[in-house]
């Protein structure tokens, strides 16, 4: 079975509530199933990567500060960035790296950041810092044609709209806006979402969804990933499920 490539880009600044545990995660998973999973770290100033040399790019969330500090060198990416996400390789995005790649986030003080425009959407903060979106969240999404409730932890004050395939829908919580009824985007080598947590820990669909892409990606034959007890994180999602949804 092939290597599983993953390039972390701003692993150092964009790590907010455990985000940089998703690579563990990945790592942890693939492990178990006999799979290489070589994990690369790309920061501002950093040697220009071969973006489409990966399978997949992760980008994990920051505060605006860090978005700011981080978006001229990640203009300087694009070009490999669009190039390696148009031949399929992976981009998994939480909060700042999902803003950063719809066409811009303007903050509490109308500061505009510009995206690289890969997608549509775009991100407006409300003027007042006090109006957040915190807290507990629930999605259903379908991932790999299967429904999933997917667990997570919000904590953003931008309003991302415009978004036209959102990852899942709002069981609990906010989402995309305040009290919105969609979350996130998505596509099939696309998932960007709010979910904190890390979100990988409490959701192993989605970490093998993504292991899976990768694995299978230019392969004739698909690849069946192998089973792996998820009975621990079955019961911890349950626990957190019956007290959102149930009340």
């Amino acid at each position: 079975m092939k290597t599983l490539k993953i390039l972390h880009m701003y692993a150092d600044m964009l790590d907010l509530y455990g985000d940089g545990g998703n690579m563990e995660i990945m790592k942890y998973r693939c492990g178990k199933r006999g799979i290489e999973c070589i994990v690369d770290k790309y920061s501002i100033d950093s040697e220009m990567p071969d973006f489409s040399a990966y399978d997949l790019i992760y980008i994990g969330g920051g505060a605006d500060l860090e978005q700011q500090h981080i978006s001229a060198d990640l203009m300087k990416c694009r070009e490999g960035i669009v190039k390696a996400y148009e031949a399929g390789t992976f981009l998994f995005l939480i909060c700042g790296g999902y803003q950063l790649m719809g066409k811009y986030y303007r903050d509490a003080d109308g500061n505009e950041i510009k995206g690289l425009g890969l997608f549509d959407y775009f991100t407006v903060a409300p003027s007042s810092r006090k109006l957040r979106c915190i807290g507990n969240i629930v999605i259903s999404a379908d991932i790999g044609g299967k429904a999933v409730k997917i667990v997570g932890f919000e904590n953003h004050g931008g309003q991302t709209q415009g978004v036209k395939t959102p990852f899942g829908r709002v069981l609990y919580g906010n989402g995309n806006c305040a009290k919105s009824k969609c979350e996130g985007y998505f596509e099939k080598n696309v998932i960007a979402t709010y979910l904190h947590g890390p979100c990988l820990s409490k959701n192993p669909e989605v970490a093998d969804y993504m292991i899976s892409y990768c694995v299978n990606r230019g392969e004739a034959e698909p690849v069946k990933l192998a089973a792996i007890d998820d009975e621990l994180e079955k019961q911890c999602r349950k626990v957190m499920l019956d007290r959102l949804l149930k009340k």
